[in-house]
């Protein structure tokens, strides 16, 4: 059997990672003197991880997370007020699994983003399905359609998704109609799967947030803080450290 007969099998057989490799890869079991077994574990693994690779970055994409934010890149020696360990018990995802919610609270530039994010790039390693908004993001898709109720939208991304991320809440205040798109978003998750919602305002300062409805903001928080774990951080910006280091190097120079 020749080696273009193997090759056009692989190919049948859709092994694109391996097929041209395949000239390299005897060469190496040969020398190595391996069995047909561990060669042909070689390639199989060879496989496995190409189309695992293809398949974060394929999540990755479609999930519409920020580019850049990792947990293993998070700088937790700037901002001491997260714990390090208990960022790592999350990082197994297991929280998805058990459908509980993270909040990440703070004023604006202390890594609540990067942190959410990071998380939803771990669970997408790990094999869940993510997707990201901010929130004026997550309204304009619930505009969209408005004409069924959220609960009966099961092919919608904000349903569907093992995790759903919702970053910057507290930017932008939602009328009475938001604010009640954004209820019937948040009764689907808790009863669907797991939800990260970033927000610079306190839960006692959410009423300016949601029209005033003191009603709305008690049905929402009791949903998402049923099975929920809450990070409060107060530390200095990160995009304010840059600058500060500059500031400090013009002052030393003129020292």
């Amino acid at each position: 059997m020749s080696m273009q007969q193997v090759k056009r099998k692989m190919e049948r057989l859709k092994l694109d990672n391996t097929v041209e490799m395949l000239p390299d890869l005897t060469e190496e079991a040969a020398k190595e003197k391996s069995s047909p077994l561990e060669f042909f574990d070689r390639i199989l693994s060879l496989e496995v991880e190409a189309k695992e690779e293809r398949r974060i970055a394929s999540s990755l994409k479609v999930s519409g997370l920020p580019k850049g934010m990792r947990l293993d890149n998070f700088d937790f020696l700037f901002q001491p007020s997260v714990e390090k360990q208990r960022i790592d018990i999350f990082s197994d995802c297991e929280f998805i699994s058990r459908g509980e919610n993270i909040l990440f609270f703070g004023p604006p530039g202390v890594g609540k983003t990067h942190l959410a994010v990071g998380l939803g790039v771990r669970a997408i390693e790990i094999g869940h399905s993510v997707i990201y908004y901010t929130l004026e993001e997550l309204l304009a898709q619930l505009k969209k359609r408005t004409d069924i109720p959220v609960s009966k939208q099961k092919g919608r991304a904000y349903v569907k998704n093992a995790l759903v991320i919702v970053d910057e809440i507290g930017y932008q205040a939602l009328d009475r109609f938001e604010t009640h798109l954004f209820f019937q978003f948040i009764s689907v998750r808790y009863a669907k799967g797991s939800t990260i919602l970033t927000s610079n305002c306190s839960v006692l300062d959410w009423g300016q947030i949601f029209a005033q409805d003191e009603l709305a903001v008690t049905a929402i928080l009791d949903r998402l803080l049923h099975k929920a774990h809450l990070f409060n951080i107060d530390g200095k910006s990160y995009r304010m450290k840059d600058f500060d280091q500059m500031l400090a190097k013009k002052r030393d120079n003129h020292v």
